[in-house]
């Protein structure tokens, strides 16, 4: 037992330390274009989606609100205003999918998420909270437009 908090202590040392210490791979004018504080972090805003009030009656309706949907997602991206967006799997909650907005206020999000014929329709709500990540999430992008192959 004893031997497990000397380890426990060193290895918390070790943490403290390393934590404490600069990056030495710290690139100032990368972090500086991403918008990156002192942690490689900054703020942004995830949207929830899920099922809305507005019960689909009209196949033809809800096709268009979806595929304006679809529009919206990339129009948003190509404006590198939305970073993240996909569906959730089954839950019991009424969670259809996440948004992660490169704004920094959930103001900014709402507009942003206004535009969405889905949620116009009421086939969508959404629920907006700031979030705290890394600063980096943007660069994913260009590793993903080249990994698809069919367009959903």
């Amino acid at each position: 037992m004893k031997s497990f908090f000397i380890l426990y202590f060193l290895t918390g040392i070790g943490f403290i330390s390393f934590a404490q210490g600069t990056n030495p791979q710290y690139d100032a004018a990368l972090a500086d274009s991403l918008g990156a504080d002192a942690y490689g972090m900054k703020s942004y805003v995830l949207a929830i989606l899920e099922t809305g009030g507005t019960a689909p009656d009209d196949k033809a309706k809800v096709s268009e609100a979806f595929s304006g949907h679809m529009a919206n997602i990339r129009r948003l991206v190509e404006e590198g205003k939305l970073l993240i967006a996909g569906p959730l799997g089954p839950n019991d909650d009424r969670y259809r999918g996440i948004f992660i907005f490169d704004v920094a206020t959930v103001e900014g999000a709402r507009e942003l998420v206004s535009s969405d014929p889905a949620i116009q329709a009421g086939y969508l709500a959404v629920k907006l909270y700031p979030w705290y990540g890394s600063a980096a999430l943007p660069l994913y992008l260009d590793a993903a437009d080249k990994i698809w192959k069919e367009n959903p």
